[in-house]
């Protein structure tokens, strides 16, 4: 039961430091141009929106995980 959730929780920590990861050196430098006065405020929409697509993506593979755990323990 205990290496299942020590899993879990190095599995949740590995995915907090890859999307750290992914926002600030993929997301940070976008910007847009084009747009006049309106450049900042696409801009962060854009990275808003990807960022919440990266935190359903993450939560569904913790979730998948969670469930492949107690799938094993289950069956232990």
């Amino acid at each position: 039961m205990k290496f299942g959730l020590f899993g879990f929780l190095f599995g949740m920590w590995i995915l907090i430091l890859v999307g750290g990861g992914i926002v600030v050196t993929i997301l940070g430098p976008i910007s847009v141009s084009g747009f006049g006065e309106f450049d900042l405020f696409i801009g962060s929409i854009i990275k808003a929106v990807v960022a919440i697509i990266l935190v359903v993506i993450w939560i569904l593979i913790l979730s998948k995980l969670k469930n492949l755990i107690f799938k094993k323990e289950i069956k232990s």
